[in-house]
Order: structure tokens, then C-alpha cells, then sequence
């Protein structure tokens, strides 16, 4: 009998490598589709969340501003923030504001496209402090709709809402002289409405008496 040499041809576990590697390329790019998938519900499941708990700073919608105002005011600080995948610039027209409680006022900001191809935006929002919350109400607001900017474009964004009186009367509240507004915009899917004819993809012009002074 004569020696038998080992074969020269590479064994059939010698692509396990390879397809183990092919694996884990498909499993990333599933995980990123995922996560891309989760940052565009990221903002429904928030506004969700929150119309249901009442969580972190959120206000009330109202449907009509109160019919008395008290001579005490507040100062409003109007905050505008912007997700760092958005390529808009955002910022309120003005910074601050001394409202009355029960006072229903209109203020606005503005939001600019400054990249060179439509996108879309949403904006949450917050108020601080917490114990406030509950007696900032809004009348009209931006917040939770997909907007839509063009190349370049810029718009200006009106908020109304008025501090509900009841605020004197609150253990927690009652003390609370400053009191901020702050929204962030973060990129959203187009609705699937877009496209369609007549359909708004940005705010709708207001008038400005009232704005807030």
C-alpha cells in the first residue's frame, strides 16, 4: 500500500467564513433599516405617548382662550432646537415674552431649508417647568405635522396659547414666574397624502394681531 497524501483541494468548510461574514453584513443592514424605520415613528409614538400620560412637560390643547385675565404675568422663553439629521435652521422670531395669566397670545418662529433638496420636518414640544404644564394651554400650533420646506425655502411657524388663571390656585404652580416653550424638529416621512392636489405641506399664513409683546 502506498502513502495517501492529503488532497489538495480546500475542504467544503473552508466557505464558512465567507458566508458567516455575508451574514453579519445582511443582519447590519437589517439593523439599520430598523433603526431608520424607528426614527421616523419615533415622533407619532412620542405625541402617542404623551396625549395619553400626560408625560414630561406636556400642555393641554384647548378650544378657546379663558374669559378672564388677571393682572399678573409671566415670562415666556421661547426655545427652538433642531435634530442633528435635519438640515433646516429654526428660531423664534423673538426670545422672550411678559404674558398675562388668561392672556391668549400669538407668537411665531421660523424654519429654513438649508440644504439643496426638499425635506420633510416635525416638531415636538415641551414645556418647562413641569408642574406648569397642565395651565399652558395651545390654541394653534405646528407641532406633530409633517412639514414640508423646498431648497432654500423659509416659513414662518405661529403658535397661540394663553396660562390659565387656575395656575394661582395651584399648590406646585402657583409660584412659577418663568415658564419656556420648547420645540424640536426632527425629520419625518412624507405623509401619504403628499402629492396629492391642494394638500398643504406648510403652515397656512395667520394674522398677527395679538402677537405676543
Amino acid at each position: 500500500m502506498g502513502v495517501r497524501f492529503a488532497s489538495m483541494t480546500a475542504p467544503p468548510h473552508s466557505n464558512v467564513p465567507h458566508r458567516r461574514h455575508r451574514a453579519v453584513a445582511l443582519w447590519c443592514a437589517v439593523l439599520v433599516a430598523a433603526m431608520l424605520g424607528l426614527a421616523y415613528a419615533a415622533v407619532p409614538l412620542y405625541r402617542l405617548f404623551c396625549q395619553v400620560t400626560g408625560f414630561d412637560g406636556t400642555p393641554r390643547v384647548a378650544g378657546a382662550a379663558p374669559t378672564t385675565v388677571l393682572d399678573r404675568s409671566v415670562t415666556i422663553r421661547f426655545d427652538a432646537n433642531v435634530a442633528p439629521e435635519l438640515p433646516w435652521r429654526f428660531e423664534p422670531e423673538q426670545t422672550t415674552a411678559q404674558v398675562k395669566l388668561g392672556q391668549s397670545v400669538l407668537a411665531f418662529y421660523r424654519a429654513t431649508n438649508t440644504s439643496d433638496r426638499p425635506v420633510w420636518g416635525m416638531a415636538t414640544f415641551n414645556v418647562f417647568p413641569e408642574q406648569a404644564a397642565p395651565f399652558f394651554n395651545k390654541l394653534q400650533c405646528f407641532c406633530f405635522t409633517a412639514q414640508l420646506l423646498q431648497p432654500g425655502e423659509s416659513v414662518e411657524m405661529p403658535v397661540s396659547f394663553f396660562v390659565d388663571p387656575q395656575i394661582v390656585a395651584d399648590k406646585d404652580a402657583f409660584r412659577v414666574e418663568h415658564i419656556t416653550l420648547s420645540y424640536t424638529f426632527y425629520p419625518a416621512a412624507p405623509p401619504k397624502s403628499a402629492g396629492k392636489p391642494g394638500d398643504a405641506a406648510t403652515p397656512q399664513a395667520v394674522q398677527r394681531p395679538g402677537q405676543a409683546g
